[in-house]
């Protein structure tokens, strides 16, 4: 069985956030690993006492220890069992020591790393047509980057010595204490420019123009973000580019309207193929579709051609063409014509006779919002 938390840190349940913090700062030092050289069983208290003050020093997660216990995080966080690395529980020493905390020694534990320089982002935006949506694409585009300029040369920093840390070390009640920061003079990557080639700028780099190709996957929806890693500008030294950020765009279509994964389609037929019914092809994004009308369609009515709309990203699903019926009704008639439809408004046949399944335009847009 787990170990309560509390008892790990020696404090009661109704403990302020206070006595943790000390509850837990007193065990870091005790069983600090710098204090504790190959010892297995400190090694592992340190680390105990780590993961209850992650619980226990979280307002939310202490709420949900004392109303759940363990149980609370089995499926996931620090109750999983995935336990916690050196440098998770590293990373929290600044809220109980203050600063970048170092740890006790030279090494091990409290070992100092240089910063490995990261280059900027790069953004740009891509447009797209339905069809390219439909099947994904690979996009050819030229960007624009910085990169390191041929012939520059780096050494390390004499601030500091190629680690890029600066290392400051107090006398404490507790002790010795070393705090570390990243070094002001290389931005915390250990080297500095020794020789800018001419036509750089200030940090030795060019500017080249690049031809990025770019795979889109099917099913993408305007205002996603594809990312192309190491494609945006270089960074100094040893350093790691940045990303490449596309934006997609989604240009209108002439006939279709997206709505997620469906289409939809306004479909115009005559009065003549309204009344006797006709089988129609229609122009799909990659191909044709035959629509079979029915004699006596109604304008306003809706076709769904299941799994003829657009893939879902991840390829688990794909949308509905939904296909809208509209009764073209013609603006100029013939003397023959107009004698021939003044003959039938008293006809039976032609006297509206809405049946259930002719909903009106109201009860339409009802179930758009239902």
């Amino acid at each position: 069985m787990k170990e309560d938390f509390y008892d790990i840190l020696g404090i009661s349940k109704g403990a302020s956030a206070d006595e943790i913090k000390k509850a837990y700062r007193k065990m870091a030092i005790k069983y600090h690993p710098d204090k504790n050289p190959g010892d297995k069983a400190a090694e592992a208290n340190f680390k105990k006492a780590a993961e209850a003050y992650e619980i226990l020093g979280n307002p939310q997660n202490k709420s949900k220890y004392d109303q759940y216990g363990h149980a609370a995080f089995e499926n996931g966080g620090f109750g999983s069992g995935s336990g916690m690395n050196m440098d998770d529980i590293f990373s929290q020493f600044g809220d109980i020591f203050g600063g970048a905390f170092g740890g006790f020694g030279g090494g091990g534990f409290g070992q100092q790393r240089s910063t490995q320089r990261r280059g900027s982002n790069l953004r740009i935006k891509v447009s797209l047509s339905l069809e390219e949506i439909l099947s994904g694409v690979d996009k050819k585009v030229k960007v624009k980057r910085k990169v390191q300029a041929p012939g520059i040369e780096y050494s390390n920093c004499a601030n500091c010595n190629g680690t890029g840390q600066v290392t400051r070390i107090t006398n404490t009640i507790l002790g010795r204490m070393q705090a570390s920061s990243p070094c002001n003079t290389c931005s915390g990557s250990g080297q500095t420019i020794s020789n800018r080639p001419p036509g750089s700028d200030s940090q030795g780099m060019i500017q080249e123009e690049e031809t990025v190709s770019i795979k889109i996957p099917a099913g993408v929806e305007e205002g996603m973000q594809l990312k192309v890693t190491g494609k945006g500008n270089a960074a100094l030294s040893n350093g790691v580019s940045g990303d490449l950020l596309v934006l997609i765009s989604e240009r209108p279509h002439e006939n279709f309207i997206r709505e997620g994964q469906h289409l939809h389609l306004d479909v115009y037929v005559s009065i003549s193929e309204a009344v006797l019914g006709i089988s129609k092809d229609i122009q799909l994004l990659n191909g044709k579709v035959r629509i079979k009308l029915d004699s006596g369609i109604q304008s306003g009515k809706t076709l769904r051609l299941r799994g003829k709309g657009l893939p879902d990203i991840n390829g688990y699903s794909t949308g509905d063409l939904l296909v809208h019926i509209n009764v073209w009704t013609p603006k100029v008639l013939s003397r023959e014509q107009k004698k021939f439809f003044q003959s039938m408004i008293d006809d039976d046949n032609f006297e509206p006779k809405p049946d259930k399944s002719d909903k009106s335009f109201f009860e339409k847009v009802k179930d758009m919002f239902s």
